[in-house]
């Protein structure tokens, strides 16, 4: 009866600590009542029967009477809650994602690529009220996903992101114009772009500081990322004869001084990500930095329980009254 209920008084409860000292009363009241008699002889006074032992029973029914009262002034009652929710700051994001041979280096275990995609995809669930795109970028550049709040597409389009798509080369300044261009029309107070690259910009006909400057002119704030461990890294360096690649020690190269320019020009900023924990790190702040507003509106309806409790407590009393007067009326 108690299940899934609260209680609006709760303090009455503190009443059942004198249901004890009741007991106690009427044990020594009911010692009090009891006459000595002196006789020779007990025969004939030996089968009385079994009734007048139940006469204990009054009192109980009386004390289950009182506690159902206390729970009933206690109000127990079922709490409903709805909640209706109001996003009041949206935020657009377009990830823009390098898959240019050296994304599959293995400095970042199993490789960049893989590392990133299982990071951004975290990224991905924890931004639930945010619409987000994706753009692919290499020797060339395209939107894989335009901006949308649905982010089972979402994930699913960072999942079939792989290398082989595009000619191969790190067009910064394409792959930061395309997400520009996802982004310009957005009317959201909030726009960003996240570009992750492990490289310096060695293609493309459009530069990084161009696309930065079409960043600023629709009010885009930049995040940029370099990945990739500080020294060597174990890099694609040449193709087998069955067209796998051959894997070397290459130099890691990454231009921080234009992803440095491209974040601080755009209201951004720069971060390296060396290992998985660094890379997984830089997304988590990132989350931290750029938060939507919800406005919460919680709506709370109560359904009053303790009418059972009172007509159980009155039933208790009805049945003592009638015991009372009807079976052991005669040993009162």
């Amino acid at each position: 009866m108690l299940d899934n209920i609260s209680f609006a008084n709760p303090e009455f409860f503190w009443l059942l600590l004198l249901l004890p000292l009741a007991v106690l009363w009427y044990f020594y009241k009911r010692k009090e009542q009891v006459a000595s008699l002196k006789i020779p002889t007990i025969k004939g006074l030996t089968n009385t029967g079994f009734l007048p032992k139940l006469k204990p029973l009054l009192f109980l029914l009386r004390l289950l009477a009182l506690t159902a009262i206390i729970v009933a002034i206690a109000r127990p009652q079922t709490e409903d809650i709805s909640t209706k929710t109001k996003t009041t700051k949206g935020i657009d994001i377009v990830m823009a994602i390098d898959v240019s041979s050296s994304m599959l280096a293995r400095d970042l275990k199993p490789n960049r690529l893989a590392a990133l995609k299982e990071v951004a995809a975290e990224f991905i669930k924890e931004r639930p009220n945010d619409r987000i795109g994706l753009v692919a970028y290499a020797g060339e550049a395209y939107t894989k996903t335009p901006i949308t709040s649905d982010k089972a597409i979402v994930l699913r389009a960072l999942r079939d992101i792989t290398y082989g798509q595009l000619n191969d080369g790190t067009a910064i300044g394409m792959g930061l114009a395309t997400s520009v261009n996802r982004l310009k029309e957005s009317k959201a107070s909030s726009k960003i772009i996240i570009l992750l690259t492990d490289g310096v910009n060695n293609s493309g006909f459009i530069e990084p500081q161009t696309a930065a400057d079409l960043a600023i002119e629709y009010g885009i704030k930049t995040y940029t990322i370099g990945l990739g461990t500080n020294g060597n890294a174990l890099s694609p360096v040449a193709y087998n004869s069955d067209g796998s690649f051959r894997y070397g020690m290459r130099q890691v190269e990454i231009d921080e001084d234009l992803l440095k320019d491209i974040a601080k020009s755009t209201g951004g900023k720069f971060f390296r990500a060396t290992d998985n924990e660094k890379l997984e790190a830089i997304y988590d702040e990132i989350n931290k930095l750029e938060k939507t507003e919800i406005e919460e509106f919680k709506y709370y309806k109560y359904e009053e329980k303790f009418r059972s409790w009172v007509l159980l407590a009155g039933a208790l009393l009805l049945l003592e009254w009638l015991l009372r007067n009807t079976i052991f009326r005669s040993f009162i």
